[in-house]
């Protein structure tokens, strides 16, 4: 270990629409929703993470709400630029070395123009980082969940996330075959908001919806272990008052239906798509789901009786993309395809 090594530290982030992580060495030492409270007034950021989800839908308006990361890339330059410092700061208890500076790997989703590469370069370079890497978050994906990326065998990850669903072939260390698609946790949510307001005349928060989709969230009208109806308040529409209802799963089994159509159709275009010699490959291995979205409740039964493939939700999907991160940020000389 040189001496400047001493004033670097190694760090993998998973840079998205609705989470931020970061890991180091074999832990994961930030995990925050991707959300930034300013003042209007004085500029000044007065929350990030968990405490300015508290704010969102109950802020006055001199408190100005922001989730910078749109589709899995930067939408608010300035506000993910403050959010990355702020996170960066919660690394061992705010306690950083002096004059330390970072090595980071972040991932990105496969679809990411220049532009938006460069967006990102710009926002880790102002927050401290001197070497950065990226990596395709399917890729992430896979070796996150132990799958040996080099090899020539095909393997097909399904990663919904908050902003955007990747459908990757991945073989040899690249993507062969892929669809990124805008359809994700958040489109569920706005498709819970919307369909409260038609169906039941009641107006919902972000947070509100976010919470049926946890509590209650399906993919299919009929489980074998249905959870307990949730008990939801909102304002109704028509008398103006506040309102409570209750929301079971086949309720939002409806309304997530054409969203979740959307994503079964880029899975069967995919495999369309996959050279004859690795789709061998994935009927035998099957197909595995990570990120916040392979939580839904019987989306795997959903995507395996549409494919006629094995569908596998894997271990804690949430992390899956970081943890391969950082298994990348540990291995950076053996994993060539990460990009500069």
């Amino acid at each position: 270990m040189g001496f400047l090594d001493f004033f670097r530290e190694d760090i993998a982030i998973d840079l998205g629409t609705a989470n931020f992580l970061v890991m180091q060495g074999d832990k994961v030492v930030v995990d925050e929703p991707a959300i930034v409270a300013y003042s209007r007034s004085s500029g000044k950021v007065l929350a990030i993470g968990r405490k300015a989800m508290q704010m969102e839908g109950k802020a006055h308006e001199d408190i100005r709400i922001v989730r910078p990361m749109k589709d899995g890339v930067i939408a608010d330059f300035h506000a993910a630029e403050h959010m990355m410092k702020g996170m960066l700061q919660l690394i061992n208890g705010g306690k950083r070395k002096l004059g330390a500076s970072f090595r980071m790997v972040v991932c990105v989703p496969s679809g990411i123009t220049e532009v938006e590469k460069r967006a990102i370069r710009d926002s880790a370079v102002i927050s401290g980082a001197r070497e950065l890497y990226l990596v395709h978050e399917p890729i992430a994906a896979a070796i996150g969940i132990g799958l040996d990326v080099e090899e020539p065998n095909g393997h097909m990850i399904v990663d919904i996330g908050g902003g955007t669903t990747e459908i990757a072939v991945i073989a040899l260390s690249g993507i062969v075959c892929d669809q990124s698609l805008k359809v994700a946790g958040e489109s569920f949510n706005a498709d819970i908001v919307h369909y409260m307001r038609k169906h039941h005349n009641l107006l919902i928060g972000q947070s509100t919806a976010e919470r049926i989709k946890l509590e209650v969230g399906a993919a299919l009208p009929e489980l074998q272990d249905p959870p307990a109806d949730v008990a939801i308040k909102g304002r109704d529409l028509l008398t103006g008052l506040p309102k409570q209802i209750h929301v079971s799963y086949t309720d939002v089994a409806f309304f997530l239906d054409r969203s979740l159509s959307k994503i079964e159709e880029a899975v069967m275009k995919t495999l369309e798509m996959t050279p004859p010699e690795l789709s061998a490959d994935i009927h035998q291995t099957g197909i595995y789901l990570t990120g916040g979205g392979a939580l839904l409740r019987g989306l795997d039964k959903r995507i395996a009786a549409r494919t006629k493939l094995p569908t596998h939700v894997v271990e804690d999907p949430l992390r899956a993309v970081v943890r391969g991160t950082g298994t990348a940020m540990r291995n950076i000389d053996r994993f060539q395809f990460l990009m500069r």
